[in-house]
């Protein structure tokens, strides 16, 4: 039977105790009924059984509530039962802590999803292993860096590149390496950063990775261009007035003609004079060719911005063809376009790309002129990261990997009569695209040049 209080609940509670503990006497002192008394017996101590789980009742609320703390289990509820006004507080304090547990720990499920949202979706790669090599965690961004969609240990990414792993491996705490990859002909230039910490007994290190290419590109374009500035303006300082005073002298000369005075001056004689014009007319020639080889330098300073559009790239493709089907012809050089898809598209300076693309095939056209059966393939497709990709490929000699690493830099050439500016162009061109141009070659196979938007 419930009572509305918890002391009046003991106090009956005690008092049948009592009364059937003098019951068991009477019965034991007056009477022979040994059975009767057995009988008494058992019910007294089923009551004391059941004051003592009565009373202990508030030991077993608490010993749940320190459990429900140690197992973080904060589903318990503890009901405000009609025992009195201490229990009813003791409840209440009971659900009210374990609200302020409940609370506390969606505020950090809460904090820690939007930390792994941050941290999935910041552009930076970080990556975290253990020792052994076993990664804890791996973002997006480093997942697109190293081209995996999951790792488990840093020595898988061997076959990607052993260098990193072994840089990643050996990096210290608060230091900076620079790792520069080659995979299928796109260079990676990953900027790599250490931390270490530690989780319990567990010694971690943090890796933060970038890609910082595409800047050391634009800073190097940056310095090229600064250089060029500087060079064209002194140089055109320069030879601007010998070009003038070149074409003077050649005037005044040609206008003079042979009039000498007859005070004993020395009389210039026609071959000597002819000598002096021819001079004069080959610095004014070298001078003005000499303003034309600067000026063509110059453009690689005067590129125009972008125009962005969509544009078909199989329509891209053919238009470069067609513009080069007389030297091709000529050439007898077999060409192939392939697209897939063929719908696909671009968004860029449509004259621009055009510009690199006619760049790369007349060095291809070049490049077969000793060439028997010479082939130049143009393709364009999707890469693994979604982004559109061009190649021109040709059979030619192909390119050496000293010469490789040097031909898109600004002023260097093979050919004689090679300007040395069409790759630093194209380069140029594409990295105000965004994008990137790199070569592979096979020496005396084939060589692709790869533009990537």
């Amino acid at each position: 039977m419930a009572y509305r209080f918890f002391r009046l609940n003991c106090t009956i509670r005690i008092i049948v105790l009592a009364a059937t503990v003098f019951g068991l006497f009477y019965l034991l002192t007056a009477t022979q009924l040994y059975a009767t008394s057995l009988l008494v017996a058992v019910v007294i101590i089923g009551q004391i059984l059941a004051l003592i789980h009565y009373v202990e009742k508030t030991n077993r609320e608490l010993s749940r509530f320190l459990g429900s703390i140690r197992y973080a289990d904060f589903s318990q509820s503890f009901t405000v039962t009609q025992k009195g006004a201490s229990f009813a507080e003791l409840n209440a304090a009971f659900n009210s802590v374990i609200a302020d547990f409940q609370k506390a720990r969606a505020d950090k499920e809460e904090q820690y999803r939007y930390l792994q949202t941050v941290v999935q979706h910041v552009g930076l790669g970080l990556l975290a292993f253990d020792q052994s090599g076993e990664v804890d965690f791996i973002n997006n961004a480093a997942k697109r860096l190293l081209q995996v969609p999951f790792l488990k240990n840093i020595n898988s990414l061997a076959s990607f590149s052993p260098e990193l792993v072994q840089i990643l491996g050996a990096l210290r705490s608060g230091r900076k390496a620079l790792v520069k990859i080659d995979n299928a002909g796109e260079v990676l230039q990953l900027a790599v950063y250490a931390t270490e910490f530690k989780l319990r007994d567990r010694a971690i290190k943090l890796v933060s990775m970038q890609d910082i290419g595409s800047e050391l590109a634009e800073q190097e374009m940056d310095a090229w261009q600064k250089l060029i500035r500087v060079l064209t303006h002194e140089i055109m300082n320069s030879v601007t007035p010998i070009a003038s005073l070149a074409s003077t002298v050649d005037n005044l000369i040609s206008q003079s003609g042979a009039n000498m005075d007859t005070a004993g001056n020395v009389q210039i004689s026609p071959e000597t004079r002819e000598d002096i014009h021819q001079a004069s007319a080959t610095i004014e020639k070298r001078s003005q060719g000499l303003l034309r080889f600067i000026d063509a330098y110059r453009n690689l300073t005067r590129i125009p911005k972008p125009d962005f559009k969509i544009v078909p790239v199989a329509e891209l493709l053919d238009k470069v063809v067609q513009l080069m089907k007389g030297q091709l012809t000529s050439a007898g050089i077999e060409t192939t376009i392939t697209v897939d898809p063929e719908t696909l598209e671009v968004t860029a300076d449509r004259g621009l790309v055009e510009q690199v693309l006619i760049n790369l095939v007349l060095n291809a056209i070049q490049a077969l002129t000793e060439t028997p059966r010479g082939k130049i393939a143009l393709s364009a497709n999707l890469n693994e990261r979604g982004r559109v990709v061009i190649t021109v490929t040709d059979n030619g000699p192909g390119i050496e990997d000293d010469v490789k690493e040097k031909i898109f830099t600004p002023f260097y050439t093979t050919r004689k009569e090679g300007s040395g500016i069409g790759l630093s162009l194209s380069r140029q061109i594409m990295r105000l695209h965004k994008g990137s141009i790199s070569v592979q070659s096979i020496p005396g196979e084939k060589t692709v040049f790869i533009l990537r938007f």
